[in-house]
């Protein structure tokens, strides 16, 4: 029984732990939309903490990382890849 109730108390502290860590994580990043900093990548990186632990920030992230393919796909190809443009007259 006392074995049961500890397993309990940690998933319970570990999901706890994973959502304020995520949680700031996302906070973070939607700061860093107005503020300097790689805002998009701050959230996609909380989300990732998130999906953890959490189904709706797995749906997230992949609807994120489909429309990061999308985007790629639209603008001509891979980042860095041929068409991108290189050298410094960017």
């Amino acid at each position: 029984m006392e074995h049961t109730h500890r397993t309990w108390a940690y998933r319970a502290a570990r999901r706890v732990a994973i959502a304020v860590i995520g949680g700031t994580i996302v906070l973070l990043g939607v700061a860093m939309l107005v503020l300097p900093g790689p805002g998009l990548l701050t959230i996609v990186a909380g989300l990732a903490v998130l999906g953890l632990e959490f189904a709706f920030a797995r749906r997230w992230l992949r609807r994120a990382k489909k429309a990061a393919r999308d985007a790629v796909h639209k603008a001509g190809g891979r980042p860095g890849g041929e068409g991108a443009p290189s050298g410094p007259d960017r």
